[in-house]
C-alpha cells in the first residue's frame, strides 16, 4: 500500500519540487490535500449510501408483493394442465421469496454494521501504509537511483530511460480506467436517479467498479439493478435494462477507446484489436492487462535510440 502510494502521488510532489519547494515539504502539502479530499468524499457519500440502504430495505416489502404479482399472473393460465398443483406450487414459491425478503431485511443493516467494522479494522493498515508511504515518497527518486546502481554502467542510461517512459505508460493506463469508471458511475447514477430505481447511487457505483472489466464487467455491474428495476415494476425495468445497454454500447465503443488512446497515446483501433486478440487466448483476464501491456510493449519496442 506503501509503495502503492508513494508511486501515484509521485507527479504531484515533482511538480511541486520544481516550483523550488523542498521535497519533505511537498509531500506534506500532497498529503494534507489527500486527507483532505478523502475525508470529505466520506463525509459526503457515506451518508447518501447509507440512507439508500435503508430506503431499499423499507422498500422490499412491495418489491416482494409485485414480484408475487407477476408470478400469480404466469402460473394463472398453467391451472388447467393436469398433475400439476399450482396452488401448492405457488405457496411453496412465495414462502421462499418471503424468506428471502425477510433474510436480505435483516441482512442489510448487519451487512452496513460489518461494513463499518471492516473498515474500522482496516483503519490501522491503512494508516501504516500511509506512514510507509509518506516516508518512500519522501526518498522515491533515491530508490530509483539505487535500482539503477545494479545495472551496469553503460547501460544505465538507456535504462533509465526505458524505466520512465514505461512508468509514465502505465501510470497513463491508471489515470485513463479511473476518468473511464468515474463516468460510468457518474452517468449511470443520473440515469438510474431519474428514471426513478431504488438506490441509484449504489447500482452507479457498482456499474462504475465493475467496469475495470472490459465487456463482461459492465453487465455483471448491471444486472442487479434490472432486476431491482423489473421488481419495481415493468416500466422501470425495461428504462433500467435500455440505459445500461446504451450507456455500454456507447462507453465500450466509444468512450473507452477514446480516454485510453488519449491517455496511452494507443490507436483506438489498436485497443480495440488488443481486447479482441487478448480476450480471445487468455479471457477477462486477458482483456483487463491487455491495454497497459500493449503500451509498455510499445514503449519498449519504440524507445529513441
Amino acid at each position: 500500500m506503501g509503495l502503492v502510494i508513494a508511486w501515484i502521488f509521485e507527479p504531484l510532489v515533482k511538480k511541486l519540487t520544481k516550483r523550488k519547494i523542498r521535497r519533505g515539504f511537498a509531500v506534506t502539502i500532497v498529503y494534507l490535500l489527500f486527507l483532505g479530499v478523502l475525508a470529505l468524499m466520506i463525509g459526503m457519500i457515506i451518508p447518501l449510501i447509507s440512507d439508500q440502504i435503508n430506503d431499499f430495505a423499507a422498500s422490499i416489502p412491495s418489491l416482494i408483493d409485485t414480484v408475487k404479482g407477476w408470478i400469480q399472473n404466469l402460473l394463472n393460465p398453467l391451472e388447467d394442465i393436469k398433475g400439476f398443483d399450482v396452488p401448492a406450487f405457488e405457496k411453496d414459491l412465495f414462502q421462499q421469496i418471503a424468506n428471502f425478503g425477510m433474510g436480505l431485511m435483516n441482512e442489510l443493516p448487519m451487512l452496513t454494521v460489518e461494513v463499518v467494522k471492516t473498515l474500522i479494522s482496516g483503519f490501522g493498515t491503512f494508516l501504516v501504509g500511509l506512514v510507509i508511504g509518506f516516508y518512500m515518497l519522501i526518498s522515491f527518486e533515491d530508490a530509483a537511483d539505487t535500482i539503477l546502481t545494479l545495472i551496469p554502467k553503460n547501460a544505465r542510461k538507456n535504462t533509465k530511460e526505458l524505466m520512465d517512459q514505461v512508468n509514465t505508460s502505465l501510470r497513463s493506463f491508471v489515470n485513463g480506467a479511473l476518468v473511464d469508471c468515474s463516468v460510468v458511475f457518474l452517468i449511470s447514477s443520473i440515469a438510474f436517479t431519474a428514471i426513478g430505481l431504488k438506490a441509484s447511487l449504489i447500482f452507479g457505483l457498482f456499474c462504475g467498479v465493475t467496469n475495470v472489466i472490459p465487456y463482461a464487467g459492465p453487465y455483471i455491474g448491471g444486472a442487479p439493478a434490472v432486476l431491482v428495476g423489473f421488481a419495481q415494476g415493468p416500466t422501470t425495468g425495461i428504462l433500467t435494462l435500455i440505459s445500461i445497454v446504451a450507456i455500454q454500447f456507447i462507453e465500450g465503443n466509444f468512450l473507452q477507446p477514446f480516454i485510453m488512446s488519449k491517455t496511452t497515446k494507443l490507436h483506438p483501433v489498436t485497443i480495440i484489436l488488443g481486447l479482441l486478440i487478448f480476450g480471445h487466448f487468455f479471457g477477462i483476464i486477458g482483456m483487463v492487462v491487455s491495454t497497459p501491456i500493449i503500451a509498455v510493449a510499445k514503449t519498449i519496442f519504440f524507445l529513441k535510440k
